[in-house]
């Protein structure tokens, strides 16, 4: 069924006022997996309250509006949705704990055509309710597989692009954990679909899959070890697009490339399988 242009549009979102401590922000690093070589001092300051940095993607599970597709008004198949992208903006690094107010809104409602579906991309700021600084913009692209036919459509935000034809500058290579998923639902996301056998087998997976924002902060993480000398303040964008959904205990492969000026484009692949699980991919690091 097609959704209603001007309804999604001009969907309202009430502020969301979140409340975060050293250890939430602890427990967002060990999910992405940060810390698994308890002896390498620069991860442990994402880790351990001595000195914490927090890992700039946890922008990505704060001031979250919770999922308001499943709401009935909104007339959405939320059955057939598929997380298409994430981008994210980092404006100012995020205190250690503090408060945080998520304002959100419809930034885009783009028709693919009837049998194509349509794409809803959603805004969120991440301010800083202590002096109202803006910390982050996450944008995040949800398939409506089911929606599409509407007519009055959005011109969308320019295409990520795809990476060089040519061999990485750099690869960095990070395990996950049997349990990664385990840890990461725990954050923001307890959908059964990444803890429940017997879920994810009626989703035609044979195992629980991991969160695509859980492998989103993996890849991030494998920036910042190789690009920013594990400094969070110096990754500035980054935006990529989910390809193959990851299982928990896989190795993850992210491939970079230097791009003009601050722009450094990556894919990222699972070892095991040599498929592609997040594509274009471009970040930027100061």
């Amino acid at each position: 069924m097609a959704l209603d242009y001007q309804l999604i549009k001009n969907w309202t979102f009430a502020d969301v006022h979140q409340a975060y401590t050293e250890k939430d922000v602890i427990l967002y690093a060990l999910g992405i997996g940060l810390g698994y070589d308890p002896l390498d001092e620069e991860q442990l300051s994402f880790v351990y309250e001595k000195n914490l940095k927090v890992f700039p993607t946890m922008g990505s599970v704060l001031g979250y509006p919770g999922f308001w597709m499943q709401d009935p008004k909104a007339g959405i198949t939320w059955v057939k949705l598929v997380h298409g992208e994430q981008r994210m903006r980092f404006h100012k690094p995020f205190p250690a704990s503090g408060k945080v107010i998520g304002k959100s809104r419809v930034a885009h409602v783009i028709d693919k055509g009837a049998d194509k579906g349509a794409l809803v991309i959603v805004e969120r700021n991440l301010y800083d309710a202590a002096d109202n600084a803006l910390l982050a913009t996450v944008e995040q692209t949800t398939f409506c597989r089911a929606d599409g036919g509407f007519g009055t459509s959005d011109a969308g935000p320019p295409a990520l692009p795809k990476v060089p034809d040519r061999a990485p500058d750099h690869t960095c290579t990070l395990p996950t954990l049997p349990q990664a998923a385990l840890l990461y639902r725990l954050n923001a996301d307890p959908n059964p679909l990444h803890v429940d056998p017997a879920v994810a087998r009626q989703a035609g997976y044979p195992a629980p899959i991991l969160h695509g924002l859980c492998t989103y902060g993996v890849a991030a993480h494998a920036i910042v070890k190789t690009l920013c000398n594990y400094d969070p303040a110096r990754l500035v964008r980054f935006d990529t697009r989910f390809s193959s959904p990851v299982y928990p205990g896989e190795t993850i492969v992210v491939d970079m490339w230097k791009g003009e000026g601050q722009t450094v484009h990556f894919q990222a692949k699972v070892a095991e399988r040599d498929i592609v699980v997040l594509s274009n991919g471009v970040a930027e690091v100061r």
